[in-house]
């Protein structure tokens, strides 16, 4: 199954996931979707994934993390669209109180939070949020 934007499907797949209260998911591989959820990883919003050829096909498995029964990952907000790519400046970057919330960016220097990017003084693509 083709999708116009996958980046947008995973984060969809794994909202879907955290309301059913699934430990793990299966997703297709890409490496935008491989350096976002290393971030995550970083972050601290997933325990893991990892990276299973089967075939020709390369699969993601990402293992949802739980506190107290309870998903760490309560909201995911999708930004830039294929057809609306949302571009922000460093000084615009949101910072969230920490463990709380990230904003994941596409820079010059690759996938990173949005704090990383702060620091960094780099903008990008606004890729999504993570609540």
């Amino acid at each position: 199954m083709s999708h116009t934007y996958p980046v947008a499907d995973m984060l969809t797949r794994i909202r879907n996931a955290v309301q059913a209260r699934l430990d793990i998911i299966e997703l297709p591989h890409s490496k935008i979707k491989e350096s976002i959820l290393e971030v995550m990883t970083s972050e601290g919003f997933i325990n893991g994934f990892r990276v299973v050829k089967r075939g020709e096909k390369k699969f993601v498995y990402v293992s949802l993390k739980y506190y107290n029964n309870d998903p760490v990952i309560t909201e995911i907000k999708c930004f830039s669209k294929p057809g609306r790519r949302m571009y922000i400046g460093y000084d615009k970057i949101r910072t969230y109180t920490p463990g709380y919330g990230i904003a994941i960016l596409s820079t010059s220097k690759g996938i990173m939070s949005g704090g990383k990017a702060l620091k960094e003084k780099l903008g990008g693509e606004l890729i999504c949020t993570v609540y």
